[in-house]
């Protein structure tokens, strides 16, 4: 089983406009709503990849109860711990003639140190089931920087593996637990390490800098350039082919939920890799958040090139 976790997660609205006007009255061509959240955005596609998904973190209110209900509809199960306040809405306005996406994102609800330390124990009951644990995005007002770092403990002293994807002092304090995994961008690298990573050998030279602190996997996304592997069993790049994007939100979550499926399956990091980089591109050819189509994934999958480079 698969634990996703998504502490600050939201019912995602997808608004497609003809022309988005700053200012003025703006009429949806289209809408579509969506469970939501960076964790959420990885439960899904491993989902539909097959695996039993269960997904927790804080839900509340009539939102809450949405994006819980919503869930079913991608055989996701949910473990959620509840609160009175209200769940947050997150809002995405795709530009036809321009082709820009603008995103409102709602700061949600505040966690007391209360409601926290209950959640800890309830994620403690959900760990034992748990073969791959995912922690991804941000967290709601209210909890501290080295939020992760207890439940990355929790998890591995239960003997799990943890991918953590998530940005600032929470991933800066978060690798001090040494999750399993990590997925930082360009940007995330940089701030890590302090190294300025303008060149593929200095992403590389950053990477194994991290991996020596006691990560064992660390994947840097190059977008429509694939991705980079540093491992214990060396450096690897995923190369992939051109394909028609339609929509790129999530698809970094979509390749954290390849990686999950791989470190649950028992995978070698090449068959991981190349998993993850095919359902993230599959992934980037549907217009909904979070969701790919199986035949997508599979014509895409023999075509990715993965390269020993180290």
């Amino acid at each position: 089983m698969i634990l996703t976790v998504t502490l600050n997660a939201a019912i995602d609205k997808r608004y497609v406009v003809e022309e988005f006007q700053v200012g003025e009255v703006n009429r949806m061509k289209a809408c579509a709503y969506t469970p939501g959240g960076k964790g959420l955005n990885v439960s899904k596609p491993a989902a539909i990849a097959g695996a039993r998904v269960v997904a927790t973190g804080f839900v509340g209110g009539h939102a809450g109860d949405y994006i819980t209900e919503s869930l079913k509809d991608f055989r996701v199960e949910s473990a959620f711990y509840r609160l009175d306040a209200e769940s947050r809405s997150c809002i995405n306005i795709w530009d036809e003639k321009n082709q820009v996406q603008t995103e409102f994102l709602e700061p949600g609800f505040q966690v007391t140190e209360e409601e926290f330390a209950g959640f800890l124990e309830h994620f403690s009951g959900l760990v034992a089931d748990a073969d791959v644990v995912t922690m991804s995005g941000s967290v709601p007002k209210g909890l501290k920087s080295d939020t992760y770092q207890h439940l990355i403990k929790i998890a591995k002293d239960a003997g799990k593996k943890v991918i953590l994807d998530t940005s600032g002092k929470l991933l800066e304090r978060g690798i001090e637990a040494c999750p399993t995994m990590i997925k930082p961008n360009i940007d995330e690298i940089r701030m890590l390490t302090g190294k300025d990573c303008s060149q593929i050998e200095e992403i590389i030279e950053a990477a194994k800098e991290l991996h020596g602190r006691g990560i064992e996997v660390v994947v840097i996304s190059l977008g429509g350039d694939g991705a980079l592997c540093v491992c214990e069993d060396g450096v690897y790049r995923a190369v992939v082919p051109k394909i028609d994007a339609v929509n790129t939100v999530g698809c970094g979550d979509s390749m954290i939920a390849g990686f999950a499926l791989g470190l649950s399956e028992g995978l070698g990091i090449e068959d991981t890799l190349r998993k993850a980089s095919a359902i993230s591109a599959a992934a980037a050819m549907r217009e909904e958040t979070g969701y790919f189509v199986k035949e997508d994934m599979e014509s895409l999958y023999g075509k990715i090139e993965i390269q020993k480079i180290g």
